[in-house]
């Protein structure tokens, strides 16, 4: 059974800028208004006053803010999981990688994003989309963090 390999950059290491792009952010609190009941995608409901206490998204999607990055996707391999080129993506570093996972690794140093999978006794990394290939983990692969939530404007 192989082991996986965590990259812990010192403050003075320079991560790649390849496959994924960082976003600068901050976690401004910026709450919005939250409504308890849910909103059915089916058949119409009548509408409710079930308005909650608002929420803090940058709270809710970020649980280590210290080990937390916001990156954006270039390209097209994690589209079957709903992930596709521009949408942005919230990567926890303190969160333990496990088998189903989406996470970003690096891959002779170059960041890309795909599923963690655990296959006949070795770990590889699987994309969601057709035309891209499974990438055996090695010596040569990283897992840098796993992906814990992804945002795209819709207008």
């Amino acid at each position: 059974m192989g082991t996986l390999k965590l990259f812990r950059p010192t403050p003075k290491a320079v991560t790649p800028e390849l496959t994924l792009h960082d976003v600068p952010f901050e976690l401004a609190s910026h709450e919005v208004p939250f409504f308890l009941c849910d909103t059915p995608a089916g058949f119409p409901s009548p509408a409710q006053d079930d308005m909650q206490e608002p929420i803090d998204l940058g709270a809710w999607l970020v649980e280590h803010p210290a080990a937390s990055y916001i990156m954006r996707v270039d390209g097209q391999s994690m589209s079957g999981a709903g992930i596709n080129d521009g949408d942005l993506i919230v990567v926890n570093r303190a969160k333990k990688p496990r088998a189903g996972a989406i996470v970003v690794a690096l891959v002779h140093g170059d960041r890309t994003l795909k599923r963690l999978r655990f296959v006949d006794g070795r770990h590889w990394l699987v994309p969601e989309a057709e035309g891209f290939a499974d990438i055996l983990v090695d010596e040569h692969v990283e897992i840098w963090g796993v992906v814990v939530g992804v945002a795209r404007k819709m207008a």
